[in-house]
Parts: C-alpha cells; structure tokens; sequence
C-alpha cells in the first residue's frame, strides 16, 4: 500500500500561536537577564530541533551565558536516538551540553545531572556584573508544554524536600509570565526563574506547526483535533509504524483518517446525536472523541517511542 510522502495543509490558514502573553514574558526574560548566571533551555525529545525558538538564542542568551539543553520525557522515545540526537545537535548547532531527563521520575540521572553540571558551568563563567555575588540565578526557557515548571518542581523537591512552586498541566499556556526566583538548592545555593512557554512569532512551515501541534505545544482546539490526528497517521504510515491499527480496530493500515476515526469511535461507543433534514434525531459515530483518545494515545507513548525529526 502507497502513502503520502508530503504533508500540506487542507486550509491555507498557516499553524501558529503567539497570544499577546507570549510578547510581554519575551520582554520580562530580557530585563531579568542581567541577574541570571545560566540558561536551561527546555525541549521535547520527540521533537529536537522542530520548534526551538530561535528568539531564545540570539535575544536571550545570547551565546555570552552558559547554555544547558533540556530534552525532557526521554521515556518517550529510544536510548539510541537519544545518542543520535546528542550527536546531531554537536555537529549541526555546536551545543555541547545536552541532558535527557524524564521529570515524572525523581530518581532519573539526567534529572540529577542538571544542577552540578549548572553550578560547574557558573563557576568556570565571566559572571559580568554578578561577580562576587554568593548564590546562581538559572532561567529556565522553552516551548510551551515542554516540562519547564515540571523540571523546576522536581528539582525543588528533590533538592530541598519542598513541594511544587509552580503550577503544571499538559496543556500548553499554563505558566502566563515570568515568575520571581524560586530556589532550587541551597548548597550550592541556586534559585531558577520559570517563564511562559514561547513560540515563534511565525513558525517556519506547516510540517514544523504540525509536529508542535501533535506534542501538544499549542492548544488543540486552535488546529483542530482531527487535523492533529490526520497528521499523526500522515507520520506513522510514512514511517511504517502502524502500532495504530490494532487500536483502532483496523484489519489494515489505512491513508483515510475519516476511515480511522469512525472505526475507532463505534469500537469506543462513542456517538453523538445529529438532526437530518427531515428533523429526526439520530446517534452518529463522535469522531471528535475517537481523534482525541488517539492523539491522548500517542503522546503518552502507547504506540511506541518517536523521534518526529528523524
């Protein structure tokens, strides 16, 4: 069976999200910079190269300040890509400090390598004006969506053996601005400043929106469920990763998202009543529904660990 081997968009309306939120915590992070010490920049590992705002390079660090790349939820894809991923990232973009961390998991080494491998940095630093000055000032940036106040809190809790400082959700948007210092450490004594999650004001093309959209670093309803889901299978097909046929209920894989998801929705029992032309009421199979389990599906890695830029 022969399947797309390009994705375009059916709508002419470019993926992106830069609500107003956005601008001012862009704003926020360049005054605060003259008081911080390190850059933690925070990704999704699914997605290493898509979608890093490159407003983060060149307006906030920089490149004066030391530069810590975070790619979190590393249970989500493979130990070999991470190794490939490392590599890449060396080679194409010069970045020697890459951690994998996964934040739901306390004990995890990557996890552990981030505040002596940020201290270490510091201490062999030009701290400019914060010379002298006794305790390390860290932001942290990125994405939305991507673990950055879940990266804090595990951190804080693990350091310090206090509870979360900053709300989390998986959903993108949660943190709104750029939040005062929170300490992380006390010996060495570190504080971490969380910020809004950031997207490019024009995100490059349609592929990349599309690849942010199904990590869920925009909201859903802004691209549309079952756009997400339709691109989702563009992406598993392409790569021979059918994981999704046994789910769905299929015999075989299929290019038809419209296919997948009415199957998907009468195996889940999921209906939705519509009014026909003649004003009758009738219970029709919720595609909605079924394109939100399988985007929920993915995400959580059920069909597999993934590298979307591979």
């Amino acid at each position: 069976m022969s399947f797309r081997e390009a994705y375009n968009l059916v709508s002419k309306q470019a993926v992106r999200w830069f609500p107003g939120h956005m601008g001012r915590g862009l704003k926020q992070m360049e005054q605060k910079l003259r008081s911080v010490d390190c850059i933690v920049e925070v990704h999704d590992v699914r997605i290493p190269f898509s979608g890093r705002n490159p407003e983060f390079k060149h307006t906030i660090s920089g490149g004066a300040k030391p530069h810590i790349l975070v790619l979190n939820k590393k249970d989500l894809t493979e130990t070999r890509e991470q190794r490939k991923i490392a590599k890449e990232l060396q080679e194409r973009e010069g970045i020697e400090h890459v951690v994998f961390t996964n934040c739901k998991d306390q004990q995890c080494l990557g996890v552990k390598r981030v505040v002596p491998l940020a201290h270490k940095l510091i201490s062999t630093s030009d701290r400019y004006n914060r010379t002298g000055v006794q305790d390390a000032s860290i932001m942290i940036i990125g994405v939305p969506n991507v673990g950055k106040s879940s990266l804090l809190n595990v951190l804080r809790n693990k350091n310090l053996r206090k509870k979360s400082a900053t709300q989390v959700g998986n959903t993108a948007g949660v943190t709104r601005s750029v939040l005062e210092r929170i300490k992380i450490s006390e010996f060495p004594l570190i504080y971490m400043i969380d910020t809004p999650g950031i997207l490019e004001p024009r995100i490059a093309d349609d592929e990349m929106g599309m690849k942010l959209a199904l990590l869920g670093c925009l909201p859903d309803h802004l691209v549309g469920e079952e756009l997400i889901a339709d691109y989702m299978l563009y992406w598993m097909n392409k790569h021979r990763r059918f994981e999704y046929v046994k789910e769905v209920g299929l015999e075989n894989p299929t290019d038809s998202i419209a296919e997948v998801l009415m199957t998907y929705a009468k195996g889940l029992g999921a209906e939705r009543k519509l009014r026909t032309f003649d004003g009758q009421i009738v219970n029709v199979p919720n595609t909605l529904v079924a394109a939100q389990r399988l985007i929920k599906n993915f995400r959580s890695g059920q069909f597999g660990g993934v590298n979307l830029d591979r």
